[in-house]
Formats: structure tokens, sequence, C-alpha cells
């Protein structure tokens, strides 16, 4: 059975993804810095390793990887760039060193050009910026989401994948990010993809396909 690794599966968006994964037939693990602080399903391999330390046995075996971490809204610029920039780094070479053959990488709207992003979060545009183009050089296969300012609403399964020329419309829920993520693991014409992602009308396989083409 294929094996599937999310790093990041203790943030929101994380656990809801590993709460649907179950209906793949995927082995599942979870990357986690301490196993003794998290409570996950007896079906998900719990890995402790951590992406500021050595975490390349992390990714042995695996066929995907999933990067979801993140340093968090109230982390200073030192966990940025050690979480979102270089953790993000660390876990490229990881899955590279040991055959992943995709790796999906969360990112973020404004990722593209962080000078053009929100202000506030700029520094953390730019690691994702970085983290992104090294995914994209390093040869792996791979896909790189960029959700819209993240809600805690109910998932409604419709999005976008044009950006919004309103600020305050770039938003998406959480529970649809994982949606869309789950919807990746399965459909190989995502490879080598960008897709940004914002609540809209369209159903998740159809607005995919077409931002696909």
């Amino acid at each position: 059975m294929d094996k599937i690794l999310v790093i990041g599966g203790t943030g929101q968006i994380g656990k809801l993804l590993l709460s649907g994964l179950s209906t793949l037939p995927y082995s599942v693990a979870v990357m986690v810095r301490d196993r003794r602080k998290c409570t996950f399903s007896d079906s998900i391999d719990v890995i402790e390793a951590d992406l500021e330390g050595d975490m390349r046995f992390a990714t042995e075996g695996c066929k995907t990887v999933i990067f979801t971490a993140g340093s968090g809204a109230n982390a200073g610029l030192d966990k940025t760039f050690l979480v979102d920039l270089w953790g993000a780094k660390k876990a490229v070479d990881a899955a590279k060193e040991n055959g992943v053959e995709h790796f999906i990488m969360v990112s973020s709207r404004g990722a593209d050009n962080p000078d053009f992003g929100p202000a506030a979060i700029k520094p953390y545009l730019v690691a994702k910026h970085f983290s992104d183009e090294y995914l994209i050089r390093s040869g792996l296969t791979y896909t790189i989401l960029r959700p819209g300012r993240l809600t805690d609403e109910a998932g409604s399964g419709l999005i976008k994948t044009i950006r919004p020329e309103d600020p305050n419309e770039q938003v998406i829920s959480r529970e649809d990010t994982a949606s869309v993520i789950k919807y990746c693991l399965i459909h190989p014409f995502v490879h080598g993809k960008i897709y940004e992602l914002y609540a809209g009308q369209e159903k998740i396989p159809e607005a995919i396909a077409a931002a696909s083409d």
C-alpha cells in the first residue's frame, strides 16, 4: 500500500486532512515533534521528527509528502524562516533523497510576488516564495497550493482558482483547502501545477481541472 507522509499534521489544515484520508487506500503517516502531545487514529503511523533537526528518515518509504507545516501567525521571524523556509527546504531534500514521487506544498496567496501581497505577512510570503521556488527547481514532481486567507468556516466544496480583486474576498476555509489536498493526491494531472485557492462557485474537481489546462 502506498504511503503518504503529512508534515504539519497537528495544524488545523493537517488535522482536517488526516481525518479525511481514512477513505483513501493509502498508508498514512504524520510527522510530529513530540508524540506525547498528540492523539491520532490508531491507523496513522506517528513519526517523531523535527523540521529544525534531522528529519530525513521520516520520508523513507513514502510515495507522497504533503507539507502543510507553518510557523503560525504569532511566530517571530526566526520561526518563520526556520520552519516555512529552511524546514520546507529540508523536507524537499529529504523527499528527493528517499525517492518520493509527489510533493504537495501548501503555500500562500502572494507567494508568487511578496511585494504585492499583504504587507503584514511579507516575511512569511518571502519564505513561502523561496521554498516554492526550491521545490520547483528540485526535480521532484510537485503540486503547489496557494490558498487565500484561511477561515474556520465549514467547507462548501465550492472554490475558484482566480484571485478576486477585492482583498476581502481572497479567503477560503481550511476545510476546503484540506479537500483540495485530498483531491490532488489521486489525480496525476495536478503534477507540476500551481493553484491559488479561494471560496467560489465551482465544485473542486471542475475548478482544478479547468485551472490545469
